[in-house]
């Protein structure tokens, strides 16, 4: 496993766009986050208290109990958001091969949450970086919220490895880390041999990228002290066009 810490190559907010069109991702650091977003960083951190209340996610093949989660689905055109009814999610084996196929019902976010003005700036923001790259139509908005913890030991972020997700852009966001080593990020492009390694240490840096250029994926988490729990807390918002997978 690594332990070094590598830093994140940020990219300024006014470069955002041409980030991705260049190199198919890039890093927003917390407060650029805050200045794409227009709100401080204290009302996102408002958002992380619903990670101590994540249920337990009962579909790991590789039978590990090291991963909670919650799961919202929504379309955006035109900066509106529409929450759908609640569904399941569902990815083709050819973009995960360890879950694929499969109708996985997690627990929806809370309402409380849906509704915050920081969550909803967060989102609509999402759908404009995808309208740039694809151009402006609705897209197909999932939200995961992840805690990868260390209680068995080891905990695996993407236990699928390194992947795709079959959608248009994945928006990944660290929301936080305690008493872990590892748990670096890789971007890599899909057709070449290009790729970039660094570690999110710090909440709410955000990780943007086309997910048709690039293939991402989270090294394993282990306790920086064994006797104390450790976990790696995240957002997942992917947006697609045409459809949710699945149908």
């Amino acid at each position: 496993m690594t332990t070094g810490v590598f830093d994140p190559p940020f990219t300024p907010v006014d470069r955002l766009a041409p980030a991705i069109r260049q190199d198919g991702y890039a890093v927003l650091s917390p407060q650029g986050v805050a200045q794409w977003l227009g709100f401080p960083l204290a009302e996102l951190a408002q958002l992380e208290g619903d990670w101590n209340h994540l249920p337990l996610d009962e579909y790991l093949k590789d039978g590990g109990r090291y991963r909670t989660r919650r799961h919202a689905c929504f379309t955006v055109e035109s900066g509106q958001i529409v929450q759908v009814p609640h569904r399941a999610h569902w990815q083709p084996v050819e973009y995960n091969a360890l879950h694929g196929g499969m109708q996985r019902w997690f627990a929806p976010m809370e309402s409380g949450t849906l509704v915050q003005p920081s969550w909803q700036a967060l989102i609509r923001a999402l759908a404009g970086v995808a309208d740039g790259m694809r151009g402006a139509q609705r897209w197909y908005v999932e939200a995961h919220q992840f805690r990868i913890d260390t209680a068995e030991g080891i905990g695996r972020p993407t236990p699928e490895g390194a992947h795709r997700d079959g959608v248009d852009l994945v928006a990944v966001a660290l929301v936080g880390r305690h008493n872990i080593k590892g748990g670096e990020t890789r971007v890599f492009e899909a057709g070449g041999r290009r790729g970039e390694r660094f570690t999110m240490t710090e909440p709410w840096t955000l990780l943007l990228a086309d997910d048709a250029r690039v293939i991402h994926e989270t090294t394993p988490i282990q306790p920086l002290v064994d006797s104390q729990p450790g976990w790696r807390d995240t957002l997942v918002v992917t947006c697609r066009a045409g459809g949710f997978q699945g149908g």
